[in-house]
């Protein structure tokens, strides 16, 4: 069902809203992680490794699929917010066009460019095999990635939070058990993982298109809407390409930070690929807020609703608190269950590297939360700018750092320590430009 999010208590709107896309986001990292436990249960430590070590690559891909959610999500926000739905569903169709073009042209470089990244980042010989052929697999199914990512956007644009978090609930389940009755029953090894992940998806993905086309028949208009507008494609833009380039550097940072922990051998490899399951698990939990928020201020902006958008920055801000100190206590006590889920009979390197890097950066899960939920209102308003200044200065310090700090007598400790030092900077940018913005009284004249 739709909903507007310009009316109501915004505390209250801002609940009931975020908590199914919380939800969604578990059950969507449910997918990577379902991966990772049945590799690292059913085949092997070396098969987690493969998997994690293609991970981080196909973390790119998912950058452009995020980006096109996002730059879909907001601008269709704005328009449904100001009640303009002709504009609305021209977005909507521009929007889906312009992924398709972005979805063929990764797909072609993936599948062409994939054996030289995997080297780029010193994939170990013995995983070359196994992470080559799950990151082929899974750039073939990069067209479900798309197009459920643009039916996200589409449903959360509406203020309909509910019906995307039904679908993952279904699939991620499924996939669970596809991956267990490919590798396990039918020993199809690390392809199993991922012929599972793309079935799943597949359906998720076609199911979606199928609902929210039916959703957005409903909605009648007084004129036809253009299938493609210059106009709504330059704002698109405006929006997708810094939730791209974010994404993707930060996604491209990750890989140069992948290629010095392969430096470190197979059982840090594993353990930090079990641990960075866990750490995404939250961090893209709390971005899936930061998003929610995009589009609780993007329908305010359109209604000219600004009080409603500092009342929700608080609100957002005591929500991701609320959210972060479970799951801070969860990784600080439990590290050792948790990691052993993923892999079955972990070497002591596995372990020590993965619990360490647990405990490292869990408590800072209150900071790099604030940070989401600013620079969810940043985008949300258009201002990408302070948001990509906060975005690369977390992402270069992270990088630099861990180079740095690898070299040193603390090892992969110092890489871990990156990951506290980035969000603690990037968090005090990203709050000063959203509490500055929100104080100008002006904006609504720039706007």
């Amino acid at each position: 069902m739709n909903k507007d999010l310009t009316v109501g208590n915004p505390q209250k709107v801002l609940w009931r809203f975020c908590l199914p896309l919380f939800g969604s986001i578990i059950f969507q990292q449910l997918y990577n992680i379902a991966d990772s436990w049945v590799a690292g249960k059913y085949i092997g430590e070396n098969a987690l490794a493969a998997v994690g070590n293609s991970y981080e690559i196909t973390l790119i891909f998912i950058a452009f699929a995020f980006g096109c959610n996002i730059g879909c999500s907001v601008i269709t926000s704005r328009y449904f917010g100001a009640k303009n739905y002709t504009d609305m569903k021209s977005s909507i169709s521009t929007a889906m066009i312009a992924s398709a073009v972005t979805c063929m042209v990764l797909m072609l470089f993936g599948l062409l460019a994939g054996g030289a990244l995997l080297n780029m980042i010193n994939t170990p010989a013995k995983l070359f095999s196994d992470s080559k052929l799950y990151l082929d697999i899974y750039i073939l199914g990069l067209p479900f990635v798309f197009f459920y990512n643009i039916t996200t956007g589409i449903f959360s644009a509406l203020g309909d939070s509910k019906t995307p978090f039904n679908f993952l609930v279904a699939s991620s389940l499924s996939n669970i058990a596809v991956d267990i009755f490919f590798v396990h029953s039918l020993n199809m090894g690390v392809a199993g993982v991922a012929w599972a992940t793309f079935i799943c998806q597949g359906v998720s993905c076609i199911l979606s298109l199928i609902v929210v086309t039916v959703r957005l028949r409903k909605i009648k208009l007084t004129e036809r809407p253009k299938l493609f507008s210059g106009k709504i494609f330059k704002q698109f833009v405006v929006i997708a390409v810094p939730s791209i380039l974010q994404q993707s550097f930060i996604s491209v940072g990750n890989i140069i930070i992948q290629s010095i922990i392969n430096s470190f051998g197979e059982g840090v490899m594993a353990g930090y690929s079990a641990a960075i399951k866990l750490n995404n698990l939250v961090v893209t939990s709390f971005t899936t807020l930061g998003n929610g928020i995009s589009n609780f201020a993007s329908q305010n902006l359109g209604a000219k609703a600004l009080d409603r958008i500092k009342a929700g920055f608080k609100a957002g801000i005591k929500m991701v608190w609320c959210l972060s100190l479970p799951l801070f206590l969860l990784y600080v006590i439990f590290p050792e269950p948790l990691l052993r889920f993923f892999i079955d009979a972990p070497s002591a390197d596995a372990l020590n590297s993965g619990r360490l890097f647990m405990r490292i950066v869990s408590p800072f899960y209150f900071i790099v939360s604030m940070k989401l939920v600013a620079d969810g209102i940043l985008r949300g308003m258009g201002q990408m700018k302070q948001f990509m200044v906060s975005t690369f200065t977390d992402l270069i310090l992270r990088v630099v750092l861990a180079a740095l700090l690898s070299a040193t007598f603390l090892g992969y400790t110092g890489i871990w320590c990156a990951w506290p030092v980035g969000w603690c900077v990037s968090t005090c940018i990203s709050v000063f430009f959203t509490a500055r913005l929100l104080n100008r009284e002006i904006f609504e004249q720039g706007y």
